[in-house]
Order: C-alpha cells, then sequence, then structure tokens
C-alpha cells in the first residue's frame, strides 16, 4: 500500500513502525539518552523510539522539543523517519535541524505498529 503526502523534511528511509494514537513530545517525556518513552499513562510508555518510523497523530508539549529530538539525533536514540496526520512547528522544526525525514497529511490509522515502513519524498510505503 502506497499512501502520499507532504514533505516536512526531504529523504529517505526503512524500518519496523512504532505507532501512537496520542500525540508525542520529545521534551520530558522521551529520555534522550536511551530513547525510552517515559511519559506515565502514555500508550507507548516503556518503549523505545529509536531506529523505529515513529507514526503519531502531531506534537505537543514545549518548544524545547524541537532541541531535544536533535540531542536523541547526537545521542543516536532518535527515529529513523516521522510521520504525522498533522506535523506542527516543534515536530518539524526537530525534524529539520535534526535530518529526519518526516512527511505529514498521512492518513495513520493505515498504519500499525510492526508494519515495515519505507518514507520516500512524499510517499509511505508499507509492506
Amino acid at each position: 500500500m502506497e499512501l502520499s503526502g507532504r514533505i516536512i523534511k526531504k529523504g529517505e528511509a526503512k524500518g519496523i513502525a512504532l505507532v501512537s494514537k496520542t500525540p508525542v513530545s520529545f521534551f520530558g517525556c522521551i529520555d534522550p539518552k536511551t530513547g525510552i518513552v517515559t511519559e506515565k499513562g502514555h500508550e507507548l510508555f516503556g518503549r523505545s523510539i529509536k531506529d523505529v518510523v515513529l507514526v503519531f497523530p502531531y506534537g505537543k508539549g514545549s518548544t524545547v522539543g524541537s532541541y531535544a529530538l536533535y540531542r536523541m539525533k547526537k545521542e543516536g536514540t532518535a527515529p529513523k523517519a516521522i510521520i504525522n496526520a498533522e506535523c506542527e512547528p516543534i515536530v518539524a522544526v526537530g525534524a529539520i535541524i535534526s535530518d529526519i525525514p518526516c512527511l505529514d497529511k498521512i492518513d495513520i490509522s493505515k498504519i500499525k505498529t510492526g508494519d515495515t515502513v519505507a518514507v520516500n519524498e512524499n510517499l509511505v510505503k508499507i509492506d
């Protein structure tokens, strides 16, 4: 299956999808040293975002989240790509400064955790 969306940060990546139906904050809710979600009550609590294609509706939280994502990239704990239903400025800036491929305007309900997902230009290919 292929889904097309809007390019936020151009690039290519392929990996296993980790899907959240709830928003994600990169500041204070994910440990930048491990990439593990630490926000109690979040559906991804205890899961690692390292080297996955992270799929979630939109970001939340402080503008510091952009720099937290950049720190994760430097630490080697960032996702391979980000797919959003609606990318807001915090996630967009974080993806751009971290050189992480990012798309939005995607029907994320079509992607399931564990799917192999490839991001290329404005396309998401799901195996």
